[in-house]
């Protein structure tokens, strides 16, 4: 028979250990150790979401009075950009009451060299570009080539701000020449940018760009002695 001894120590082997009870702070590190992932993951998706609430909104952001889009095969530098964007902020006024002029460039740029990277790119500025016209974003427009813009977009009105007619594809009596505006040619944007073509959009609904008015109003003066076909 086993002695007593070591009964004694067969079941003192065998009997389970009591847990410890952790404290305040290891229980603390305890949860964060297998939940942190589900917080961090929670609070991107709330900013996220309060992000899209105040663009809806309009809270903290700056709209611009205006917007211009350039369409071209290469970009405008950034210099040539903020130049542009303090001229045009210059000669205009403060069109939807906020108390400051701002002004806002958009660039499409369609450069395709044949490779896929470039095919892309020009592929995402015609949508982008496609966006703009659809949600009345850009009123004026400075175009490389205003012929494949209009039959492209058939988006100009005509210099006097009338509709052309249906079907009329042709750029014909809808841009100037920037180098031929007076106004334009004397802003001091450093690059030549007399070769591209200066327009406007029209409206063929009721939706237009906002302060599509006082737009019209700065396109008397931006084009004021320029030859009108």
């Amino acid at each position: 028979m086993a002695s007593e001894y070591l009964l004694k120590k067969a079941k003192e082997e065998v009997r389970p250990e009591t847990p410890r009870v952790l404290t305040r702070e290891e229980r603390r590190r305890n949860w964060w150790h297998y939940h942190k992932w589900h917080v961090c993951i929670g609070i991107m998706l709330l900013l996220i979401l309060l992000e899209l609430l105040l663009n809806a909104l309009g809270i903290g952001q700056t709209k611009p009075d205006y917007s211009i889009a350039y369409v071209g095969s290469t970009p405008l530098s950034e210099e040539t950009v903020s130049a542009l964007v303090d001229a045009f902020t210059d000669i205009s006024s403060d069109m939807n009451g906020d108390g400051k002029v701002v002004v806002s460039l958009q660039q499409y740029t369609s450069v395709n060299t044949g490779d896929a990277d470039s095919l892309y790119f020009a592929q995402a500025a015609q949508v982008q570009l496609v966006a703009d016209i659809t949600e009345c974003v850009s009123y004026f427009f400075l175009m490389e080539d205003p012929a494949s813009f209009q039959e492209a977009t058939s988006a100009l009105c005509n210099l006097d701000g009338t509709l052309p007619d249906d079907g009329d594809l042709s750029p014909d009596g809808k841009y100037i020449r920037w180098g031929n505006c007076p106004v334009l040619a004397q802003m001091e944007i450093g690059a030549d940018l007399s070769h591209l073509a200066f327009a406007r959009r029209g409206f063929w609904t009721e939706k237009t760009v906002p302060n599509a008015a006082e737009c019209a109003q700065l396109w008397n003066i931006l084009t004021e002695g320029a030859p009108i076909a």
